[in-house]
């Protein structure tokens, strides 16, 4: 079980996001978040979405950096993937 982050790239409200994932289960993603001060509403299905400025310090605290293209792998192969087309559904 890891948690991992990728390089924030993504655009929004005047920041850059980075994505938070567990490579296991959803429950282990909460207790980080909240042991790290990551507010749930940051929470979107099954990554938080996380501002550039905390990302080092997740990482010095034990979310593996890793890149956009691992995290989905990741999150894909978990099972806990959103996919774009069940997003819309709802």
């Amino acid at each position: 079980m890891a948690i991992l982050i990728d390089t924030a790239r993504w655009p929004a409200h005047g920041r850059l996001w980075a994505h938070l994932i567990s490579d296991d289960n959803l429950t282990e993603l909460h207790t980080f978040a909240a042991a790290h001060d990551i507010p749930r509403r940051g929470f979107d299905r099954d990554h938080y979405d996380v501002p550039e400025e905390v990302v080092d310090r997740l990482i010095a605290a034990g979310a593996r950096h890793v890149t956009a293209r691992e995290l989905v792998h990741a999150l894909r192969d978990s099972g806990l993937r959103v996919t774009s087309r069940e997003r819309r559904e709802r």
